[in-house]
């Protein structure tokens, strides 16, 4: 009962909102907000997802969605990728100063995007990756926080689970492709739909790395 409330206190108000969508704006000017679904559903979402807006009258909020999307899911899919291998090779090889290495990696979460943002866009311009998706996704898809995770989850795998694949003829690679990430998956998926979030939240560096409107 207890759980039931608490989802209605936060699921309600979102209802209202989006029923209330459903009118038309004379309808809710007139008895304000609703709970039931009103008959301008598709005239008026197709009104905002379809107006073309902008300087240039080039860009609709579908398309807006679209880019945030592909953005969301490029920063998720790569920030995972090079955190586990990152993770691996600090923990798994023999790499010289490799705490001091992760120290370093980890102190760069000190470092706001806004104090990096303008070097970061004088190297995408001279990659001529601006106005580009590899432009809004490629500076922000490393992540420190990911690396720390996927580090100390590393850390608490048996070193007999190693010796065992080196005794079973496994390569390097095929250690980290058929053991370690079969055993990330629960913390894989996390880091996924935390990155997804963090990447599609993102709003000043998106706004000065596109000046087209087709990148908004």
């Amino acid at each position: 009962i207890i759980l039931f409330i608490g989802i209605s206190i936060m699921v309600v108000p979102v209802w209202m909102i989006f029923a209330s969508s459903t009118h038309s704006s004379s309808f809710i000017n007139t008895y304000g907000l609703q709970f039931f679904l009103g008959d301008s559903f598709r005239e008026n979402y197709l009104r905002v997802l379809l107006y073309k807006g902008g300087f240039f009258k080039e860009i609709t909020a579908l398309k807006m969605f679209f880019n945030s999307f592909i953005m969301a899911t490029g920063v998720a899919l790569l920030s995972v990728v090079t955190s586990l291998m990152a993770a691996y090779a600090l923990v798994y090889y023999r790499i010289k100063y490799a705490t001091l290495l992760f120290w370093i990696i980890f102190i760069t979460i000190l470092v706001p995007l806004e104090l990096r943002i303008f070097p970061t866009y004088s190297v995408m311009a001279k990659l001529n990756l601006v106005n580009s998706y590899f432009g809004l996704i490629v500076p922000i898809s490393a992540s420190a926080i990911a690396t720390l995770f996927f580090r100390q989850f590393y850390k608490t795998v048996p070193d007999e689970l190693l010796e065992s694949a080196k005794l079973d003829g496994a390569s390097t690679w095929r250690f980290f492709i058929d053991f370690l990430v079969p055993l990330s998956k629960t913390m894989i998926v996390a880091m996924l739909i935390f990155m997804f979030v963090f990447g599609y939240n993102q709003y000043l560096w998106p706004l000065l790395v596109t000046s087209s409107e087709q990148y908004w």
